[in-house]
């Protein structure tokens, strides 16, 4: 796992300063510690700091051809590079290294861009052709590793994460005040948007070529539409346990140690299950835990851990939970409100101590179908095709309402999604902030500035353009192409690799990914239960009672700590620290705090994500807008990240 990073003047041919692009790939030292490297070729530049995985000493990038004609930077694992390096070999090619990286660079030889089909893994990278004069953007298939670019006067910068563009001085810095919306929406801001106008986020499976003519952008990969048909339940099983070891068993290729991430739910276990097969020795699992026993999951952990013979390790966070919520701008570059990164950051910061690679469970829930969200709209489906429309269509306006206070709020959500529809009602079950109460939450300027938009229409679009049989397949497609990517995986990077410790997700092959979405809907949802075929095959490695228990979710005691411990600091931030009268209506804040402080718990979302809006608007934050309109800022080329306790492994 690595940084990358790069400038390129192609609208001016401006050569590219070495401070400058020493800056901003110095900003990325945490994701490759390990080394760094450079490559400059007048008005190109090209950064590279390492975290060394695969072929220690002789990985080291930027990486070329024999001739030096074509450059590469690259972040990421190409989990089939030994069966493209032989035939790389027979089809003459010289390789120096034993590195992924290079394996890519010939493939650019013989394919040209149609290269990236032929990569199987998580990967971020840029290639230049020096001959064609031309830059290749490229981010694997489901968006596992980032990867941003922005444009200014002189042309391209990117990076894998934001604070490298902000911090080049090279591009303007307009707060997207539709991304404001989005996040209050959506509890995070979907791509390719950002916070920033001018800066926005590579598509997962897409490409961009840069040369003379401009910017181009091409989709390389996307989910089909078909369903498998195989003649018995027992085939489907047998399909699936095949995917799933053939895809840890590739994810284990390493250089160095790894273990995994281990939370005591299905999917972190069916991972350390596989990989217990494949393993010469203990696998190295970690775990983190909390006080309040409703949000503690070690004892599952640990009864996994048992099982499979781990080498388990495993911590209660007792760090302030306050430090690392203060850091979280500088670990997102822009407001991210899930504060399950939080116990991501402190389990990959333990892990880190043991080893340098892990494999975790991110993906099983999104691939199949295991978040309660998809059970009850599928039981409000089944409703809309009994009940007559005539008497749900009453529902609309009366139960969409929120300030209704005549119905208790599940119920009054529930009574709202049915009447609309499927694909309204399920974007009304993710939504955080409707337009009524964004309205009343933005300031009068940001009302204006979003005068007809609607956050909304681009999901509309994914949902509606979705290939699938049946309404779940549909929302499982709008979820990868949303909240996996810029929530979920988003979390996980940037936490690890805070730490710099590389995290693989083997739920997330392709060819898995592929399978999961053309199952029939029986075998994804049964019996009030989700990922019905993953149970079942884990049912030969793990007691039934133990996959049938309720999901309790990586999350964090944030509506206690926020109205107890964390009151007075919460309160400062947002009332007296954060810059967010230009966006927030200040007398509206004052009432949503006042009301969740008195009771009203279910504004906890809507409140965490006005404090990550305002975390992120502080003076003190070096990357906001604000202060970088004034000047490319003193950027510190080194985090110190926030600590929590003494670690003890766990006797079995």
């Amino acid at each position: 796992m690595c940084g990358i990073s790069g400038i390129w003047n192609y609208k001016t041919g401006q050569v590219v300063e070495a401070n400058r692009l020493r800056l901003i790939t110095d900003l990325l030292a945490h994701r490759g510690p390990d080394g760094e490297g450079f490559y400059t070729s007048k008005d190109l530049g090209l950064g590279h700091r390492r975290l060394s995985i695969i072929d220690l000493e002789g990985g080291k990038q930027p990486m070329c051809n024999e001739d030096s004609s074509v450059w590469i930077i690259f972040n990421g694992e190409i989990y089939n590079y030994p069966e493209l390096r032989e035939q790389l070999l027979q089809r003459g090619h010289t390789l120096r290294t034993k590195s992924d990286t290079e394996a890519i660079v010939h493939l650019y030889e013989d394919f040209g861009e149609d290269c990236f089909e032929k990569l199987q893994g998580m990967f971020a990278l840029a290639l230049w052709d020096e001959r064609q004069r031309k830059l290749l953007l490229a981010r694997d298939r489901i968006g596992i590793k980032p990867l941003f670019y922005g444009q200014g006067n002189n042309g391209l910068v990117f990076a894998s994460e934001i604070k490298s563009i902000v911090a080049s001085g090279l591009v303007d810095l307009a707060v997207d005040t539709t991304a404001i919306a989005d996040l209050f929406t959506f509890f995070y801001i979907p791509g390719p948007k950002t916070i920033y106008q001018n800066v926005r986020s590579l598509e997962p499976g897409s490409y961009l070529r840069v040369d003379s003519r401009g910017i181009f952008q091409r989709k390389y990969w996307d989910l089909q539409e078909g369903q498998l048909s195989l003649a018995s339940e027992e085939e489907y099983e047998q399909q699936l346990l095949a995917l799933l070891r053939q895809s840890v068993k590739s994810h284990l290729l390493s250089d160095v140690p790894l273990g995994a991430f281990l939370s005591g739910g299905v999917d972190s276990s069916c991972v350390v299950a596989l990989m217990k097969e494949f393993a010469t020795e203990a696998v190295t699992t970690c775990s983190i835990g909390f006080g309040e026993e409703e949000y503690n999951e070690l004892p599952r952990a640990r009864f996994v851990a048992k099982t499979f013979s781990c080498s388990h390790h495993e911590q209660t966070i007792d760090a302030e939970p306050a430090q690392f919520l203060t850091e979280m701008p500088r670990f997102y570059d822009q407001p991210f409100p899930d504060h399950s990164s939080l116990p991501t950051y402190y389990v990959s910061q333990l892990a880190r101590r043991h080893v340098k690679v892990v494999l975790s469970g991110d993906g099983g829930d999104e691939t199949f179908a295991g978040y309660s969200r998809y059970r009850r709209q599928h039981s409000l489906e089944r409703i809309r095709r009994t009940v007559p429309s005539a008497f749900l269509y009453p529902f609309r306006s009366w139960a969409g309402n929120r300030e209704n206070g005549a119905l208790p709020e599940r119920l009054r959500r529930a009574l709202h999604q049915a009447s609309v529809g499927a694909r309204d009602g399920y974007l009304h079950g993710i939504t955080i902030a409707d337009k009524a109460l964004r309205h009343r939450i933005f300031s009068s300027d940001l009302n204006r500035d979003l005068a007809g938009y609607d956050p909304l229409d681009a999901f509309r679009d994914l949902y509606d353009r979705a290939p699938g049989t049946d309404f779940l397949s549909r929302v499982l497609y709008l979820d990868l192409k949303t909240y996996l990517v810029d929530d979920v995986l988003t979390k996980v990077d940037r936490a690890s690799m805070a730490n710099s410790l590389e995290v693989r997700v083997p739920l997330l092959d392709h060819h898995l990914v592929e399978f999961a979405h053309s199952l029939p809907l029986q075998l994804k949802l049964r019996d009030g239960k989700g990922k019905y075929l993953l149970r079942k095959v884990m049912r030969q490695f793990l007691p039934q009672d133990f996959l049938d228990a309720r999901k309790m979710g990586f999350r964090i005691p944030f509506v206690p700590w926020v109205r107890e411990s964390l009151r007075n600091w919460s309160e400062d931030i947002l009332f007296k620290e954060s810059q967010t009268s230009s966006f927030i209506d200040q007398a509206a804040l004052r009432e949503i705090w006042e009301n969740f402080q008195g009771g009203h718990i279910h504004l906890g979302d809507l409140m965490g994500i006005i404090l990550s809006f305002a975390l992120w608007s502080r003076p003190a934050n070096a990357f906001n807008s604000s202060a970088l309109l004034r000047g490319t800022p003193d950027v510190p080329t080194s985090h110190v990240w926030p600590q929590t306790g003494p670690v003890t492994p766990i006797a079995l």
